[in-house]
């Protein structure tokens, strides 16, 4: 039996880097059979709960394809199909999926409800997003960049932008536990809580990886051989933040000029959705408003050769294959 049968996955801090290496080992030997047409329904007649109080393009289809590859049942909870919190408690509502599923994926607000949800649930509980941590899309991101570069130990690893929440949490975390070399490049206050990066410091201490916070975003691109960042301002938020935001972290937009500090092999990376042109409705509509062409990243570099964010994109659904597989099937 795997020793990853039964376990939750909710944020990478719960892992070791051996372990860490093993998802992605197995999302990559997956990948491979996806691709060549290799059946592996390691999870047959198993059932799958997604409960989403916050819509995703990517985490939902992720795990849907995901499960169904592996064979088993999935039942979707969009933000107002399930009770949770509201008319009945997060501890009742994990006792009665448990019952009727093999696992459940949470994707909406703070990391304290998923954990609660494991800490009630009799079955693996997934994390799909929560306000302070996502760490299935850490695993998409890192499956890339060892396609990329054949390794992740030692590679330097440029997050742009705002650091404070889920995503510079996370890719911080994740390069301390993996030897990555991580600079978090944004303004004073944008940075994430001191006691998590005194956390990774001491994991950086046992694995050779850093952890750089720096304002100056040409000196944070320097050399860097993954250029990350991420939307500003999440869907919903007042026009006073995106003032705030846009004020703060514009000199960090990822451009070609700040791409031509990077490494010559350096890449470009996003968990999407972007706002790199005015294709969308918000992005229409918020450049219009405030004077600008593209918000974190312009469509130049979007577009350009060094991007891999559709590979990145298409890596959520493998990655999150393995942590199925490992947790419900027992696959390792």
């Amino acid at each position: 039996m795997s020793l990853f049968k039964g376990k939750d996955f909710l944020k990478l801090l719960d892992f070791t880097p051996a372990e860490i290496g093993a998802l992605l080992d197995l999302a990559a030997e997956l990948k491979a059979k996806k691709k060549k047409g290799v059946p592996h329904r390691l999870c047959e007649a198993k059932n799958l709960a997604l409960i989403f109080e916050k819509t995703s393009t990517r985490t939902r289809c992720s795990f849907e394809v995901a499960a169904r590859d592996l064979g088993m049942g999935v039942t979707y909870l969009d933000p107002t199909g399930s009770q949770i919190g509201k008319k009945e408690s997060i501890a009742d509502t994990a006792r009665v999926l448990s019952g009727m599923f093999d696992g459940i994926e949470y994707r909406g607000f703070g990391q304290s409800i998923v954990e609660e949800l494991a800490e009630y649930a009799t079955v693996p509980v997934f994390n799909g997003l929560t306000d302070e941590f996502h760490p299935t899309q850490i695993l998409a991101d890192f499956l890339t960049v060892q396609e990329h570069f054949g390794k992740l130990k030692d590679v330097r690893f440029t997050y742009m932008g705002d650091a404070r929440f889920n995503m510079g949490n996370s890719l911080m975390v994740g390069c301390a536990k993996m030897g990555l070399h991580f600079t978090a490049g944004a303004p004073k206050g944008y940075y994430p809580d001191p006691a998590l990066i005194e956390r990774c410091e001491e994991i950086a201490k046992e694995t050779g990886a850093t952890l750089r916070f720096c304002e100056d975003p040409a000196e944070a691109a320097r050399d860097a051989q993954v250029v990350y960042t991420d939307i500003w301002v999440s869907m919903g938020e007042p026009d006073a933040v995106w003032a705030e935001r846009i004020e703060a972290l514009a000199p960090y937009q990822v451009n070609a000029a700040l791409m031509r500090h990077a490494a010559p092999e350096a890449i470009f990376m996003h968990c999407l959705p972007a706002y790199h042109d005015k294709n969308t409705t918000i992005g229409r509509e918020k450049c219009e408003k405030f004077g600008r062409e593209a918000m974190e990243v312009d469509n130049e570099v979007f577009e350009g050769p060094q991007s891999v964010v559709f590979q990145e994109a298409e890596n959520r659904m493998h990655t999150i294959k393995a942590v199925l597989a490992a947790m419900i099937g027992g696959a390792r």
